[in-house]
């Protein structure tokens, strides 16, 4: 029998994961990627730490790989908000022992690579993609684009190359091709908060810390080596936005009003914020994302998202789990049809968690310090304790569930309805753990 020859576009993680699941099945599988080894290059500072969650972990586990990688990974069970004028306080994620788990994106990055390489990937970096050839599966590579090229012949191609993929590129040429691109008037920066002097952490490190400031917010993950990797999220234009930080004078009276308690945490401030890009942040959404039976978009290149639910690596690998599902259950049938019920199955899900991660950013920014949010999600908690089998909040499906995105949405909304009733009756602040207010709660999800 013929052994699929594969070419994967993009040695990022969901490129490599899914280099390793392809190899599992004995596959043939090259991975091309313009950018030099990720292994042998100091990181950019354009990274936002990864929140890994249930369906990344599913993914990992699933080839065996899962304990290695929670091995380079801090548990965070809990935001730990940051008010100017209050003490920090916790709110916590999911039921106890639940918890999202902080990596650096560039060591798991250079691991998966790695892993790939073990079970037999090629890759070839610096080699850069041209053009595809949709119906015959084949790639173009050369140094420039007017350049000689070099064509290679596939089975089957995957474009895993992010937002900006090349290989969507080619497909959105094609007759019927929607393709939507969204850009949040919010950038971000990458900065940090070094290790004690002893390689501890000088914040509690099983929490991902958050500074909201509503139009702006600053945020902060752990990694091993005691550091933090911080991002600033904010406008690019306006009054608080960074093209107003132009000096290290403005930059500290900004800081000094607003984040004042991370000064002496932060010493390399200026450093940081002078030398690392502003990056922007988009959400992609296109359909279809297959090409007959021979190409598939797969992660970012598919359906890039804002990384306000800590979803983006998540989504992506969940892609790949339903791939494989679906390569199993379907092989030796053609793969028009693997892939279309790929595409079918997944882009309902990856709209929900665009709305999801969007969504999100509201909160985090700017309703997680404001007092009413933190009841309602008090009374939404202490329902939720009571009564497990009928209600679980909606931060806990998408994050500690394999419920599909679109009904988690779903669900969240009509929960939501429910909330914005509870929220209006009378003296809820007061009230807000009584019988009535649990009687309100059963009778409208019975309705």
């Amino acid at each position: 029998m013929h052994k699929k020859n594969i070419a994967i576009v993009g040695s990022g993680l969901v490129g490599s994961l899914l280099a390793i699941y392809l190899r599992k099945k004995e596959y043939t599988v090259t991975v091309f990627d313009r950018r030099p080894d990720i292994r042998n290059i100091k990181f950019s500072g354009r990274s936002i730490n990864l929140a890994m969650s249930v369906r990344g972990w599913r993914a990992l586990d699933a080839i065996g790989i899962g304990e290695e990688v929670r091995s380079i990974a801090i548990a965070m069970d809990k935001r730990a908000m940051h008010v100017n004028g209050k003490e920090e306080y916790y709110q916590y994620y999911g039921e106890e022992g639940e918890a999202i788990y902080s990596i650096s994106r560039g060591v798991l990055n250079r691991k998966m690579i790695t892993l790939a390489e073990e079970a037999g990937v090629e890759f070839r970096f610096e080699e850069k993609v041209w053009d595809i050839n949709l119906p015959e599966a084949k790639l173009y590579t050369g140094e420039t684009e007017k350049g000689e090229w070099k064509e290679y012949q596939f089975d089957h191609i995957f474009g895993c190359d992010g937002a900006f993929s090349r290989v969507r590129h080619k497909m959105q040429r094609r007759s019927r091709f929607d393709y939507e691109q969204k850009f949040l008037n919010t950038g971000y920066k990458e900065l940090s908060i070094p290790a004690n002097e002893d390689g501890t952490h000088k914040l509690n490190k099983n929490s991902l810390h958050i500074w909201p400031r509503g139009e702006f917010m600053l945020i902060a993950l752990p990694n091993l080596d005691g550091t933090f990797t911080c991002t600033l999220f904010m406008p690019h234009e306006g009054e608080h936005s960074f093209e107003q930080l132009t000096d290290e004078t403005k930059l500290m009276a900004f800081w000094q009003k607003y984040f004042p308690d991370t000064l002496t945490l932060m010493p390399t401030l200026v450093e940081d914020f002078t030398n690392n890009p502003t990056s922007a942040l988009v959400t992609i959404k296109c359909f279809p994302w297959t090409y007959w039976n021979k190409v598939a978009l797969v992660g970012d290149s598919a359906h890039a998202i804002v990384p306000f639910y800590g979803q983006g690596m998540n989504a992506g690998f969940e892609d790949i789990s339903i791939l494989i599902e679906l390569l199993e259950k379907y092989e030796g049938e053609d793969w028009e049809v693997i892939f279309k019920k790929y595409q079918e199955e997944r882009k309902p899900n990856a709209d929900a968690i665009a709305e999801l991660s969007y969504r999100n950013f509201m909160e985090m920014s700017s309703k997680t310090a404001d007092h009413k949010f933190l009841l309602r999600k008090k009374i939404e908690k202490h329902f939720a304790d009571k009564y497990p089998k009928k209600w679980l909040p909606l931060y806990s499906r998408v994050t500690f569930s394999h419920q599909p995105y679109s009904e988690a949405l779903n669900i969240g909304d009509e929960q939501a309805r429910i909330m914005d009733e509870i929220m209006k009756m009378d003296n809820i602040e007061n009230c807000w753990n009584s019988e009535a207010v649990e009687q309100k709660i059963l009778a409208m999800l019975e309705a």
